[in-house]
């Protein structure tokens, strides 16, 4: 079989028992002889766990999930340890080496660090070992947090342009509805397109222990399957399907890859940048952006939304609020209020200063 990068994320509710928090580690063993398989295998390999603060609730003596994001910071630092802990003993047991990746939204939103985080993933895995990745809880804020681990295992699967994600969950495919409430709910196997799925009520973590539900899943897939990267969501409960699905079998629900969202710059600006505000366009606008592949001008801006500044990533969308695009705005948000709707010659004038032809580039800018 040819050798292939896969990324597999595993949730707190298939790492945990869902009543005490306490560690399944069953699971995990299974989780570490499948994926240390697969290196052999020739295959590169990133996991990205969840459970640092169920395995720190679970430590404390907690009964449920903290909800002050301090509390949740330090629990998931007495978690942390203790995951890797368990993770290191196994994968030592069978001499395969690991290591531990944190990571904040901050770290991909800069390009630097970004680039940095690829470098380190692609020379770990030429080293032979499989990164371990998870949110740096500790000290991640609200306004910097991935939410979830899907999330963040979609964007690490974009940044180095991984073939397969698989997302690992309570359940052993996305259903029409949730199966234990409804008896009518069918499995879907095969999604062609994410939007195809945009009036599905995928619900949330059932367990209490984790941060996502199918939603997440749906756009993490999303992140992914835009990016060129087939996409399986599988029961975490049994990991040797990872196996069985790259041998061809029909297992969980695939998710077909798309047209990849261009360079890894572009997937950069598409998915590892946080907008900052929102630019609303006429007609003319979208059409030159979306079927002439222009950059954007301020005469084709209607409105303007958001407190951002110069090189901040803004969100581009149509006067009906849908979002087309997203791009590295060369303007403050004030500055643009002044100029929105103007032509180009006259900018300099109203702003006293030499400015940018573009209010964003179309080297900066990307479709989604």
């Amino acid at each position: 079989m040819e050798s292939q990068t896969l990324v597999v994320k595993i949730g707190t509710s298939s790492l945990t028992r869902s009543q005490t928090g306490d560690l399944s580690l069953s699971t995990i063993a299974s989780l570490v002889e499948t994926l240390t398989h697969l290196r052999r295998r020739g295959h590169r390999v990133v996991l990205v766990s969840s459970g640092a603060v169920g395995v720190g609730c679970a430590r404390l003596g907690l009964n449920d999930r903290p909800r002050r994001l301090v509390t949740k910071q330090a629990v998931a630092a007495v978690g942390q340890g203790r995951l890797m802990r368990v993770y290191d003993d196994l994968f030592t047991t069978l001499q395969q080496p690991i290591a531990q990746v944190l990571l904040t939204r901050k770290d991909l939103m800069q390009r630097g660090s970004y680039v940095n985080a690829y470098n380190t993933f692609k020379e770990l895995l030429r080293l032979g070992v499989i990164p371990i990745v998870n949110e740096n809880d500790t000290i991640a804020t609200d306004e910097l947090k991935f939410g979830d681990n899907d999330t963040l295992s979609a964007l690490v699967a974009s940044s180095i342009e991984a073939d397969w994600l698989f997302l690992l969950t309570d359940v052993d495919r996305l259903y029409s509805a949730d199966p234990n409430r409804d008896p009518n709910a069918r499995p879907i196997d095969r999604v062609a397109h994410p939007d195809d799925l945009i009036h599905l009520d995928a619900g949330t973590s059932r367990s209490g222990w984790g941060t996502g539900g199918m939603q997440t899943k749906i756009s993490a897939a999303r992140i992914a399957t835009s990016s060129g990267i087939r996409t399986v969501i599988t029961s975490g409960k049994t990991p040797k399907n990872i196996e069985l699905v790259l041998e061809g079998e029909e297992i969980g629900t695939h998710f077909e890859p798309l047209d990849q969202t261009g360079n890894a710059r572009k997937r950069w600006i598409a998915y590892g940048l946080v907008p900052q505000g929102q630019l609303y366009l006429d007609a003319g606008a979208v059409k030159a952006i979306c079927e002439g592949g222009k950059s954007l001008l301020a005469a084709g801006i209607v409105k303007i939304g958001g407190d951002f500044q110069v090189s901040d990533a803004v969100t581009l969308c149509d006067l009906d609020g849908r979002e087309i695009g997203r791009g590295i705005v060369n303007y403050n948000s004030i500055d643009l209020h002044k100029i929105c709707g103007c032509q180009s010659d006259k900018i300099p004038e109203i702003l006293g200063y030499r400015t940018p032809e573009t209010v964003v580039h179309r080297d900066n800018l990307v479709l989604t």
